[in-house]
């Protein structure tokens, strides 16, 4: 059962990656925009928030943040409202969410790197209580070009030993307390505020086990495109 219209949870797209690894095909067309199955690769991403309850999205972008304003527009098109956070330079990870808090506002929300292609059912984290914890993340199976992983997961509780790690697939909760201390149009990666929540025992997660493709080079979406292509 998908989260209802009424919830008023925000959604916060990471798009201000200059994608240096898709080059040259995001030397004209940002990393979002690339197209996957006939549409831009965030759409799809913005179609499962949707359903999962969201409609209220901020995106942050840099490189050819132009290009991403005119293909989205406000959102309507697609069922939701977009607003868009500038950075000049990109402010990485964190720096980005923090920079654009005035708009996510003062409640938990979730967060996902826009080119990230999954299936998972956003619903269950528009819905989650974050309690003490002042993140949940979503971590999968380590891939192949990240076998080293980044977390543990034990029962709920992220932490950063060494050994059974799982990789961080780009997608949590997150409380605006977590970037209390970045200020805005600081550059700051979110990855150092997770662990050094996740070391206090702030930080909770699970273990996604769904499709989940970071579409981070030409060969990643050249087989992503295939296997839709082929479905």
């Amino acid at each position: 059962m998908h989260a209802g219209p009424s919830s008023r949870v925000k959604a916060m797209i990471l798009a201000a990656g200059r994608g240096e690894r898709m080059r040259p095909l995001t030397d004209q067309v940002p990393k979002a925009l690339l197209e996957v199955g006939g549409q831009p690769l965030v759409a799809w991403l913005i179609e499962r928030l949707r359903e999962g309850g969201v409609r209220e999205i901020v995106m942050n972008h840099a490189h050819l943040g132009a290009a991403i304003e005119s293909a989205l527009g406000d959102g309507g098109r697609l069922g939701v409202s977009i607003r868009y956070s500038p950075e000049a330079p990109a402010l990485e990870t964190a720096g980005g969410i923090a920079n654009a808090l005035p708009l996510l506002g003062d409640d938990p929300f979730v967060a996902a790197n826009a080119d990230v292609f999954c299936d998972l059912d956003f619903s269950h984290l528009v819905r989650r209580k974050l309690g003490d914890s002042l993140a949940h993340l979503v971590l999968i199976d380590n891939p192949a070009h990240h076998p080293l992983g980044d977390f543990t997961l034990t029962g709920d509780r992220v932490g950063n030993a060494t050994a059974g790690r799982l990789t961080f697939a780009g997608i949590g909760l997150y409380s605006p307390v977590l970037f209390a201390g970045v200020r805005r149009g600081e550059k700051a990666q979110l990855a150092t505020l997770l662990r050094d929540a996740a070391e206090k025992g702030l930080v909770s997660g699970e273990h996604f086990r769904g499709r989940w493709v970071d579409v981070g080079t030409p060969e990643r979406l050249a087989t992503l495109n295939q296997s839709l292509a082929n479905r």
